[in-house]
């Protein structure tokens, strides 16, 4: 048996404790260092998912120009018919970019789609057009092409936040279900049951793009029953005609949909949409 002093085996308790409490500290750090870490990769995906998704909206903006070109055309052509299809095809690009749109640049919203009151953009153009079937809108499509430019070259480098898209996606869920249903936005031309189905591919685009992977790993029930929000906003929307749509059943599964993007926004480290906000 070996034997030792009492100093000694002070000594070495000391030693055991300081040690201890060292590795205590170095494993604080080493949690600290590991949230660290996985806060950057988590930004870094949600990067790559931004410039995806950038990506997909520049499309839709692109058509939208596209289209409000040709309109320009048709219009100094006196092509009634025509102006009226390129109106449409601009139209669908616009409302899938919406998601975008409302929650990251509200001043270009209010010009390109103001509703119901337009003097401007889509609408003002859709009433000479389609209601009082004249082509006599030369100005107005002007105005349009230059606000979509505008829209177009901003997006190229703009920051696009997280809590900004996720604002104007809860946004958009709930106008299909709230301001869209009843009657609908695109009356004149008969366009509104394809505007609310346009949305809803917006919305989708986004949640894929942007926010389902980091759900599907953080609460996989919830990002299953985010799906199945979409899912049943897709058959609901699925009518031959607006009059065919069950408007009470659209308007609880939007609120119902946006209260699940509601439950998302903690599991993925961003707020809640911000309610009292809608429906402005």
């Amino acid at each position: 048996m070996m034997h030792f002093s009492r100093a000694g085996s002070t000594s070495r308790m000391a030693l055991g404790v300081r040690c201890a409490h060292m590795a205590g500290r170095f494993t604080v750090a080493g949690f600290i260092l590991l949230g660290v870490v996985a806060s950057q990769a988590s930004a870094s995906a949600f990067d790559r998912n931004v410039e995806h998704y950038r990506t997909q909206i520049a499309e839709d903006i692109g058509q939208a120009l596209s289209g409000a070109r040709r309109l320009r055309d048709c219009i100094a052509a006196d092509d009634l018919e025509g102006a009226k299809k390129a109106w449409i095809s601009a139209r669908g690009g616009w409302e899938r970019s919406e998601v975008f749109t409302s929650g990251l640049v509200p001043e270009l919203d209010e010009k390109i789609d103001a509703w119901p009151k337009s003097t401007t953009g889509f609408h003002a153009i859709e009433a000479k057009l389609f209601g009082a079937q004249q082509t006599g809108v030369q100005s107005e499509t002007d105005a349009l092409i230059a606000d979509l430019a505008e829209l177009d070259a901003k997006l190229r480098d703009m920051p696009l936040p997280p809590q900004a898209l996720l604002n104007g996606l809860a946004r958009l869920a709930y106008e299909v279900g709230e301001s869209k249903s009843d009657g609908g936005e695109s009356r004149l031309s008969g366009t509104s049951l394809d505007d609310m189905r346009n949305n809803l591919l917006g919305i989708s685009q986004a949640y894929h793009a942007l926010f389902s992977e980091a759900l599907a790993a953080s609460d996989p029930a919830l990002a299953a029953a985010t799906q199945a929000d979409i899912e049943t906003l897709k058959a609901l929307l699925d009518a031959p005609g607006l009059a065919a749509i069950n408007s009470s059943h659209l308007r609880k599964a939007s609120e119902a949909f946006v209260i699940t993007l509601a439950s998302m926004a903690p599991k993925i480290n961003l707020q809640k949409p911000v309610l009292e906000e809608f429906g402005k």
